[in-house]
């Protein structure tokens, strides 16, 4: 334990390193624009979804499980909105209505996994483009963009006095209640012990598979969460709301520490993670730089974060045999 709480200290202060790094030479890079506070609120906007759905996928991920429909998840609970916004009804009903349709996707996603042992990156692609086929089938390739303005300013304005958008205090709030879950209850401990060793863990009482299923509900009422966040930030309910935002999520996660294997990770690791991906995309953008490198870019990030671990740890058995007699 002593070891794994050494590694993750070692891989946050790498992360903190490359974050400290990124402000500097995007200051430099961008003539000061960078750390500007109207660019640190678009920043904060950019990265809102992301590091609302990596909250989840996290405890997802260190369970030994992926979710790649995330996205398609956000863009059908966007598609849903403007449906049900067109159909007459109040928003006040519409995001609860929204939220429960993204539990029920990731309930669907669960039963897969656990009920029918199907492995979850299997299911989940599939999923990803059953739910983005639906969100086409609801609201079509229109779009929805009369949403009232005290709804869409959430997602276009700072809160008073500062230049923190307002997802992001959203983020922060619930990150604080994903760290007590993770980190310091008796659930997050049987997350853990699930990745680490599924069998040995239901051996031990944990129930394994309701503690699968409710991390999959949990991931498909975040992942709709971010869609009400995404629809009121561009004021437009559209179907390919979020296409690729799985990508994002996914490297996030990844970079911030957490083992595709599962058992391994923090929540503060992750919020790193998500942070230095949009800071690198951000001063990217202000460089002029095209979408299309930016999609690489991320993809690079992505096999880092897979390979990394991997490496550092065949050094150090490398390096324990050598010094072994």
């Amino acid at each position: 334990m002593a070891e794994r709480l050494r590694g993750f200290a070692r891989w946050e202060t790498a992360l903190v390193v490359l974050l400290v790094l990124v402000a500097v030479v995007g200051q430099a890079r961008t003539g000061g624009d960078f750390l500007d506070g109207g660019n640190l609120f678009y920043l904060g906007l950019d990265i809102g979804e992301v590091a609302l759905i990596a909250l989840p996928l996290t405890l997802v991920v260190v369970a030994g499980e992926i979710d790649l429909s995330v996205a398609s998840v956000l863009g059908l609970s966007s598609a849903v909105m403007g449906e049900l916004w067109n159909a007459g009804w109040t928003i006040e009903a519409i995001m609860p209505t929204v939220i429960v349709l993204g539990a029920v996707c990731g309930l669907v996603n669960g039963l897969l996994v656990t009920r029918l042992g199907l492995p979850s990156l299997a299911v989940t692609i599939g999923t990803l483009a059953l739910y983005r086929g639906l969100a086409l089938v609801v609201l079509g390739d229109g779009a929805v963009a009369d949403f009232p303005s005290n709804f869409t300013q959430f997602g276009t304005t700072p809160v008073p006095g500062t230049w923190l958008p307002y997802p992001i205090v959203l983020c922060a709030v619930l990150a604080v209640g994903f760290a007590i879950t993770l980190h310091a209850s008796s659930f997050g401990r049987s997350v853990f012990a699930i990745g680490s060793n599924e069998e040995g863990a239901r051996f031990s009482g944990i129930r394994v598979k309701r503690v699968k299923l409710l991390l999959f509900v949990l991931t498909g009422a975040m992942a709709a969460l971010a869609g009400i966040v995404y629809t009121f930030r561009f004021s437009s309910a559209r179907a390919d709301n979020g296409v690729g935002l799985e990508l994002a999520v996914v490297a996030a996660v990844l970079l911030g520490g957490v083992s595709i294997f599962g058992g391994r990770g923090s929540l503060g690791g992750v919020l790193a993670g998500v942070l230095l991906l949009g800071g690198l995309r951000n001063v990217l953008i202000l460089d002029d730089v095209s979408t299309e490198v930016l999609t690489v870019v991320t993809g690079l990030l992505l096999l880092v974060s897979v390979l990394a671990p991997s490496l550092t740890a065949r050094i150090r058995s490398t390096s324990t045999g050598r010094r072994s007699p």
